[in-house]
């Protein structure tokens, strides 16, 4: 496997171990942990879509990336409840 192929490979699985943990009820949709995996995994999946030079999954990577960084600055502008 290229470096290529091993940095998109740990990108898919965080995006996919975040989805499962989300259908399993174990972290919720709009909590940091689970955008947080999103933004990652899609940065790294995004990474290697560009070190391969393919385009259709380099946008497709850019606009998660871009989703979950509002996300997550929205989750953290939240008020703490104390």
């Amino acid at each position: 496997m290229t470096l290529a192929d091993w940095i998109g490979s740990v990108g898919v699985s965080i995006l996919l171990v975040a989805f499962l943990l989300n259908l399993l009820k174990r972290i919720a949709q709009d909590s940091v942990s689970y955008v947080s995996m999103n933004l990652i995994g899609a940065l790294l999946a995004g990474l290697a879509s560009w070190m391969i030079n393919y385009t259709p999954f380099i946008i497709l990577e850019a606009v998660w990336v871009l989703v979950s960084m509002v996300s997550l600055v929205s989750i953290m502008k939240r008020p703490s409840i104390k």
